[in-house]
């Protein structure tokens, strides 16, 4: 597969809501991850690590709605653009999240994710 053709299956899965799906069919086993933010969850390494904070924001947060957008391709790397209507438990302050999540492939894999907010 081109990277234009992984970048968009994996952004129909995200848009559908399977992101699990998403994650294991295109993660590389040892994966980074980088957020924007301080933390526990600021950096994270390998899929299990990465289904672990994906598990955590989904019991954490309750989603009202969202949107999905992109991909935006450009070499090895896609950009996908969020926008969730969101509840986080802990504040139960509504808000609406809007980010972009700049994926690299290599070797037919993600290798690296990095979320800018």
């Amino acid at each position: 597969m081109t990277i234009a053709e992984i970048a968009k299956d994996f952004t129909e899965l995200l848009r559908q809501g399977d992101h699990q799906g998403a994650a294991e069919k295109y993660n590389a086993d040892d994966i980074a991850s980088y957020e924007a933010m301080e933390g526990p969850m600021a950096v994270s390494h390998g899929k299990a690590a990465l289904k672990q904070k994906g598990q955590w924001w989904q019991e954490n947060h309750e989603v009202h709605g969202g949107s999905v957008e992109g991909p935006y391709v450009n070499g090895d790397q896609f950009a996908v653009r969020f926008k969730f209507d969101i509840t986080p438990k802990a504040t139960g302050e509504r808000v609406t999240m809007d980010e972009v999540g700049l994926y690299t492939v290599k070797n037919g894999k993600i290798t690296e994710e990095r979320f800018y907010y």
